[in-house]
């Protein structure tokens, strides 16, 4: 039940600051419209801004990929619209690209919200609003970043690139973006932060990761009778068979890491791949009285810098080809496995200048000095510098998603959001100027 309200302006706030909070509180209210009235929105104050602005539609499935893939069930299948604002330098600069998504988990049931979802009211410093966390902060900020180096009057030599496109479900709208001219000498990803540090931290580290599936086949007792339970003894589980793929899987699993190494994840949780076995589904849900004809095993994996999509999947073949060679069934019967996503890892290094104008900048304005984090597997920063070797780092405000506040009252910290456009005006006159 909706019960909590707040004025649209606050009070306490000086004028621009409540100007940064109007543009997002309209792009919460837009949301409820849809993910073209957002980008509408977008597009027309960055012309205002003075910048060069391209609408592009695109086909997610029709992108080329480099070193990443999703499997076509897992694409969406519609056409999508990216933006692309150019704010031109003088020229003899170093360019910036800014990129955050506009587009949000699907808003169904808002029943147990206490704030309207759509209204982005302001309670406690808090903005609440249904996408403000993933990720209309990003985009808000990327455009108020925009509006204060317009105001400022700073001369930029590089151009300034704003990107807002569609990234959830495979969208792949950064790949439609560079595809259509959006290059540039660094990037930073805008989202907010899910760890809790807000602009205490520079994501500068993407893991690679795999998913995929296990199919594993079983052999049903030789009756006609519905129930299976007198002739389990005849039949061929295939849990059972299941379970020995799950022990190689967990053999390869120990194996990786005591083999495979990075030393900022080392250092940070003691190791650099996992290997996860998360779901286990047979093809008889809730009939437990016959033996299923099949079982699924769901996994992923993680892996640092330093190790290919095409190395790892290797490694995950061979392990359950060695599997199934131990065993009479499964060697007649061998388990199948299928390529569901796969994402390249990519990293930033702290003595790149990207990461030390971005330090010096977060000093500045907060007072304190960032901290790497390593801990994000297939972020959304390694597109760039997968694709094209561009260096790129993230950055947002503390908040509480829809993951983290059981699907409701979305929330970004308002303080923290207004550092961080501060922040971000900062890198594009210390990298462009």
């Amino acid at each position: 039940m909706i019960q909590a309200t707040s004025n649209p302006s606050s009070p306490s706030l000086a004028p621009e600051a409540n100007e940064r909070l109007a543009f997002l509180q309209a792009l919460i209210r837009l949301g409820k419209e849809g993910e073209q009235a957002v980008q509408q929105h977008v597009a027309q104050e960055l012309e205002r801004l003075g910048c060069i602005v391209q609408h592009v539609t695109y086909q997610p499935r029709d992108l080329t990929l480099r070193d990443e893939f999703a499997a076509y069930p897992n694409l969406h299948d519609e056409e999508r619209t990216a933006i692309i604002a150019r704010l031109p330098g003088t020229g003899g600069g170093r360019s910036l690209m800014m990129f955050a998504h506009p587009d949000s988990e699907p808003s169904t049931d808002t029943t147990g919200w206490r704030h309207d979802p759509f209204a982005g009211s302001v309670e406690a410093g808090r903005v609440y609003g249904w996408g403000v966390a993933d990720d209309l902060a990003g985009v808000a900020t990327m455009v108020e970043s925009v509006r204060s180096i317009v105001k400022s009057g700073v001369t930029l030599h590089g151009d300034v690139i704003v990107a807002s496109t569609p990234s959830k479900r495979h969208a792949r709208g950064m790949i439609a973006v560079m595809q259509n001219g959006g290059l540039s000498d660094a990037a930073l990803y805008l989202h907010p932060a899910e760890s809790g540090a807000g602009m205490r931290e520079i994501k500068s580290f993407a893991g690679g990761q795999l998913l995929f599936t296990i199919t594993v086949d079983g052999e049903q007792p030789p009756t006609t009778e519905p129930g299976h339970t007198a002739f389990a003894h005849l039949a061929v589980n295939p849990i059972e068979k299941a379970m020995s793929v799950c022990t190689a899987l967990q053999a390869l699993d120990a194996e990786r890491a005591e083999r495979v190494h990075h030393a900022a994840l080392d250092t940070a949780i003691g190791r650099a791949s996992n290997l996860l076995v998360s779901t286990i589904a047979t093809s008889h849900q809730q009939r437990f009285n016959r033996v299923a004809q099949s079982c699924e095993i769901g996994c992923a994996l993680s892996f640092p810098p330093g190790e290919t999509l095409e190395s790892v999947q290797a490694e995950v073949e061979a392990c359950i080809s060695q599997a199934a060679a131990a065993d009479a069934f499964l060697a007649a019967h061998p388990p199948r496995i299928a390529w569901i996503s796969g994402v390249s890892p990519a990293e930033v290094r702290t003595d790149d200048p990207l990461f030390e104008i971005a330090n010096t900048v977060i000093h500045n304005v907060t007072g304190e000095r960032a901290f790497a984090n390593v801990l994000h597997t297939s972020s959304d920063i390694r597109v760039p510098n997968v694709q094209h070797g561009i260096p790129t780092i993230g950055l947002g405000p503390l908040c509480g998603d829809l993951s983290q506040n059981g699907k409701t009252d979305e929330w970004v910290d308002l303080a923290d959001y207004l550092r961080c456009i501060d922040v971000v005006a900062g890198i594009i006159s210390g990298w462009c100027a």
